[in-house]
């Protein structure tokens, strides 16, 4: 017996050394209670719409996969008042995907899987909290900052107890989400009804996110409905909307973001294939409060340069949104740089209603002038993300960033009218030319395409090969974010160093060989430093 279980624990040292895993499933057909923790020695299939119920939390550990059913429905949603620990590493992230990607990984390891053109797989992961927001759906809500402002979240449908975020507290803490890869996700419920990647509803600044990683969505990559959640380190490739979205009084930060546009099924755009790489709603309703004041700093924003037949627009702006973008990187957009939507269609009035700030306004008013409309109380404990920066901060800016092969004829039209175009000297950008004129002069080291793919209308060109690091006027920056607890204060335009590479051993893209380490700006093979 001793002989048999020296061998049992020989072979299970061996096959874990060789990276094979011995995991089991375990079907989770119903919701979460009490506290709980999956391990990385299973998997879980969800089968259906799961819940961490109010009160009760979930613990995954590092390296643990969450595989459901292709097509079955299985997604998880963490209700206001409960908890997700989801504590993946570099070395062992959490993967949440479906079981026709696990199909493709060689050997059973998640790092070495294969690109397919899919999405709506299984659902998404859904995060519900306790902090302010503004919505006017719900009868009882009122236009000021109040605590009984809720709202229902998009994509589910189990009801007001479950479904519902939002309260007055926005230094709410829904956990910690790190290290976490979501792949061919998203469930569509209706016609405007879907799930995203990563929903987060009213989530507070107490909440830890950072390193989470998204390809081939349904729907947005990153939606946010108010709260003051602040985001570090987001990966977004191949997503069927907008790859970062924000409503509803979002007032938070955000830094590290790389958005690779493209589309996950070929289907039009918004359900399948990419639309904006920024949307940003500033209130459910144009004059209620909170409104979207936020900063996010070195993104590099990757569009397809295929005109408006590829896709939309790098920064759109509705319902007074507040936006400070600095020491970031804006190439290959379809459309325009800056797109001034006004409304996004659900009956709000836009820019300057009801005695608001005017939209030219909003790009020269100091952004220590808080919204005097259905005034919150202590506004400037309500809003805490926008600082001075460089060049004398505005509520909404480019600044301190460079845009390099953005040839659509409008591409920097309303950019221009608004300050943000390198012309003025005040905003500190700079333009890098066009592809066309010099291939040599990209802000970032490599880029390669696959063959155009028309559908729909559409002229798609996905990245499939791409050396994110800084290179030429990204090298460097005019200034830093500031040294505030949450900013790293980095000297560099977009998301990586020069001598970094975070996607590296947990992202999606780099297990489907997108991450190409000596690729030249034509695509093609050179002697660049490795990473």
């Amino acid at each position: 017996m001793r002989h048999t279980r020296r061998i049992t624990a020989f072979l299970a040292l061996a096959l874990a050394l060789a990276g094979v895993s011995q995991a089991g499933e375990v079907v989770v057909s119903s919701n979460i209670a009490t506290s709980t923790t999956w391990t990385a020695n299973n998997t879980y299939n969800l089968a259906g719409q799961i819940y961490v119920l109010s009160g009760a939390s979930l613990t995954i550990e590092a390296g643990t996969i969450v595989a459901s059913t292709t097509n079955s429905g299985g997604s998880l949603a963490v209700c206001k008042g409960a908890k997700i620990f989801a504590m993946g590493t570099r070395d062992k992230p959490i993967i949440m995907t479906s079981k026709a990607d696990v199909a493709t990984w060689v050997d059973g390891k998640p790092g070495m899987g294969k690109w397919r053109e899919a999405s709506n797989e299984w659902g998404n992961l859904t995060i519900m909290g306790n902090a302010y927001i503004s919505e006017n759906a719900i009868g009882t809500n009122l236009a000021t900052c109040d605590a009984g402002n809720v709202a229902d979240m998009e994509g589910l449908t189990n009801g007001p107890t479950t479904d519902r975020y939002g309260g007055g507290n926005d230094d709410d803490d829904s956990g910690t989400v790190k290290y976490v890869s979501l792949r061919y996700g998203g469930k569509v419920v209706s016609l405007a009804n879907e799930l995203n990647g990563l929903s987060l509803g009213g989530i507070g600044r107490a909440t830890d996110i950072h390193h989470v990683d998204i390809m081939n969505n349904v729907d947005d990559g990153v939606e946010i409905w108010g709260g003051t959640v602040n985001l570090k380190y987001l990966n977004i490739w191949n997503i069927g909307d907008d790859c970062f979205d924000v409503d509803q009084g979002w007032r938070g930060k955000a830094q590290f973001l790389l958005l690779v546009q493209g589309y996950s099924t070929r289907t039009a755009q918004g359900s399948g294939t990419g639309d904006n790489i920024f949307e940003t709603d500033g209130a459910e309703q144009c004059d209620y409060q909170p409104v979207t004041t936020a900063t996010i700093y070195n993104a590099t924003a990757i569009g397809v340069p295929t005109g408006s037949s590829g896709s939309d627009h790098g920064t759109a702006w509705r319902d007074n949104a507040r936006v400070q973008y600095r020491n970031c990187i804006f190439m290959d957009l379809g459309e325009r740089l800056v797109s001034f939507d006004n409304v996004d269609g659900d009956g709000g009035l836009g820019y300057g209603c009801n005695g608001t700030t005017s939209w030219a306004s909003t790009w020269t008013t100091s952004y220590t002038t808080t919204s005097s409309v259905n005034a919150c109380t202590s506004p400037g404990t309500r809003y805490q993300a926008q600082s001075n920066g460089p060049a004398n901060g505005k509520l909404a800016e480019i600044k301190d960033s460079v845009f390099y092969n953005n040839i659509g004829p409008a591409a920097y039209t309303e950019a221009t009218a608004r300050g943000a175009y390198p012309g003025d000297g005040t905003n500190l950008n700079t333009d890098a030319g066009t592809r066309a004129l010099d291939p040599t002069n990209s802000p970032i080291k490599g880029l390669k395409r696959a063959a155009n793919v028309s559908y729909l209308g559409l002229n798609m060109q996905r990245v499939i090969g791409l050396d994110p690091r800084p290179d030429n006027d990204a090298l460097t920056s005019i200034a830093a974010a500031p040294g505030d607890g949450f900013f790293t204060s980095a000297m560099y335009r977009g998301a990586f160093a020069p001598d970094e590479n975070w996607l590296r051993g947990w992202t999606a893209c780099d297990a489907f060989g997108f991450i190409v380490e000596n690729l030249r700006h034509d695509g093609g093979v050179g002697p660049v430093q490795p990473f």
